[in-house]
């Protein structure tokens, strides 16, 4: 045996997830709730702009609105790989992402929690 194998004949050659972001960890989606729902814009690609196959994944798979954890998910990679490559993709405009409706509806006031806790220790 000369040495560990890196290919399977099954999975083909291994790719690793800090070679689809070019060794970037951070991108403008690194706050993205991983519910946050996903959709393709539409919009023409910049003249010149190449995307990667997991790019034409995402575009292809968000055709109709998914959520970032699925989009993860279909592509079998790591959240934070997918949150960078969603970035380049928000920040070409050739996706939009639209926060969890949970999210965009105010949170309860302190004042409020308080009231439950109270209310629950009466109990």
């Amino acid at each position: 045996m000369s040495g560990p194998e890196w290919l399977d004949d099954e999975a083909g050659p291994v790719v690793r997830p800090f070679a689809l972001t070019r060794g970037r960890a951070r991108s403008s989606a690194d706050d993205m709730d991983v519910i946050a729902m996903v959709t393709a814009t539409g919009e023409r690609r910049p003249q010149g702009l190449v995307l990667g196959p997991e790019q034409e994944r995402i575009l292809h798979i968000s055709r109709r609105a998914v959520s970032v954890a699925d989009i993860a998910s279909d592509l079998d990679l790591p959240l934070g790989v997918v949150r960078v490559l969603l970035g380049d993709l928000k920040d070409q405009g050739l996706i939009s992402v639209r926060a969890p409706a949970a999210m965009a509806t105010p949170r309860a006031s302190e004042r409020v929690l308080k009231e439950v806790i109270n209310g629950l220790r009466a109990l």
